[in-house]
């Protein structure tokens, strides 16, 4: 009888087929409710209507929902504050969080260990909610864009991912550039950074999904609802079942809020699932890379 590598028989055919059932349940599980919201959003208004606002298999495609979503309003609005804070607060998150943590990756940099001990007790010790408020009050960004992209920059999680990474780079690279007369600049943009292209990959996804899910922060700092993000309108006509009016869509016909509302569900989903599988074949090494190197 065949044996694994670590002793023991390979399975029997009735544990493979009870292991492909729970494997096809859990899948069946997760995927369903992503078809439901789907077909709900392109459902027919009578189909709706006849089954009480969830469609699992629609009988036609209505694309009434989604023109009044890109016909102007506040989702459309709000799907441009969330493509600016997500594609701004990431690229300005990746910057500042490579140049610190090859600051603190340099053995030769005296101020390494101290801003280290910074970054581990910022991870330890939240300031909490309302010290925070009132620095981004004083700072004059309330009801500003920028208040949902600059207080929350820099995770310090991820610095210390990316400090691992580059402190598992070969030093000769290093040292042969600053032999040939490089500077640290140089080393770090054109040495360092083309050979963490798998673990930029992996943080700047950690970035993207925080930004593009963050909707506390728009809770807390922004008053003028032109101002809201994707999901701080998904959180008021999906989750709190606020209804939408005329004034509200860029159309005088209104869908079925059922639609409407799954129809915003599908686009605050769609940005994230088309990056992810160009990023996933990183994820694994950045992440593994990242943690083990150092």
């Amino acid at each position: 009888m065949p044996a694994l590598l670590n002793g023991q028989a390979p399975p029997s055919a009735p544990e493979r087929l009870i292991k492909a059932i729970v494997f096809t349940v859990m899948c069946l599980a997760v995927l369903i409710p992503f078809l439901a919201v789907f077909a709900t959003s392109v459902a027919p208004r009578e189909q709706i209507s006849a089954a009480g606002g969830l469609v699992l298999l629609p009988r036609g495609i209505d694309l009434t929902a989604y023109k009044a979503i890109f016909s102007g309003g506040v989702v459309t609005r709000a799907l441009g504050v969330s493509v600016f804070v997500t594609v701004v607060g990431t690229g300005l998150s990746l910057l500042v969080s490579c140049l610190l943590a090859y600051a603190i990756s340099r053995s030769h940099f005296v101020l390494a260990r101290p801003v280290l001990m910074v970054v581990l007790i910022g991870m330890l010790f939240s300031p909490g909610i309302i010290p925070v408020y009132l620095v981004v009050k004083q700072t004059g960004l309330l009801n500003s864009l920028w208040a949902l992209i600059l207080p929350t920059m820099v995770s310090g999680f991820n610095v210390i991912v990316l400090r691992s990474f580059f402190q598992g780079i070969p030093e000769e690279l290093t040292e042969s550039a600053t032999i040939d007369g490089a500077s640290e600049w140089t080393i770090f943009s054109r040495i360092v950074m083309p050979l963490s292209k798998a673990v930029l990959a992996v943080i700047g996804l950690f970035y993207a999904v925080g930004y593009w899910n963050s909707f506390f922060s728009a809770l807390l700092y922004i008053d003028d609802a032109a101002k809201w993000p994707m999901q701080l309108v998904l959180r008021t006509y999906v989750v709190n079942d606020a209804a939408m009016g005329q004034a509200d869509i860029g159309l005088e016909q209104m869908p079925p809020q059922s639609s409407l509302q799954m129809a915003i569900l599908v686009v605050s989903m769609v940005p994230i699932l088309i990056v992810y599988p160009f990023l996933q074949r990183h994820f694994a090494k950045g992440v593994l890379t990242g943690a083990v190197k150092g």
